[in-house]
């Protein structure tokens, strides 16, 4: 089985999640579908239909988790340090034509959230950045043609 790099908080929001599916959502929409059986003929029934389609969803979403969670290879970002790029990092880049600044966390592809600042380490940014240092200027990939960066911090924690 492959193993996924995670971080603690990572795994943790995805165990949250699906204890959150397992005791609130799953009870919940078998409650909705014994509730429609009793409305009558199912094959019109849209109300069955529905929280049919909400129960596979769901169960769908479960396992899948169940997967991710088992595949899961925690990283202790606490114990980590160094001036390199690496998995679990906070690094500060800095767009070398707008002089645009934003800081990216390099996490597992489970976790990845853009809006929180947690990136893939998967993605075209966090792979141009892994084993690099403060000052490098790194080239990224992107559909508008390539886009320079200079690393102006590294961080753990």
């Amino acid at each position: 089985m492959q193993k996924f790099p995670m971080t603690a908080e990572g795994l943790a929001r995805l165990e949250d999640e699906l204890r959150h599916l397992k005791s609130n959502e799953r009870p919940a929409v078998i409650r909705a579908i014994a509730e429609a059986r009793t409305h009558g003929d199912l094959s019109e029934n849209a109300e069955y239909h529905a929280a049919r389609e909400r129960q596979s969803f769901i169960e769908g979403r479960v396992a899948e988790l169940e997967a991710i969670i088992a595949s899961a290879e925690v990283i202790d970002i606490s114990k980590l340090s160094g001036s390199q790029v690496m998995f679990g990092a906070k690094v500060t880049l800095v767009d070398e034509e707008t002089e645009e600044e934003r800081t990216w966390q390099i996490v597992g592809a489970h976790e990845a959230d853009i809006k929180k600042g947690l990136i893939s380490i998967s993605s075209p940014v966090a792979r141009a950045i892994l084993g690099k240092k403060v000052g490098d200027v790194v080239e990224v990939p992107a559909p508008g043609g390539a886009k320079s960066y200079e690393i102006t911090a590294v961080g753990f924690g």
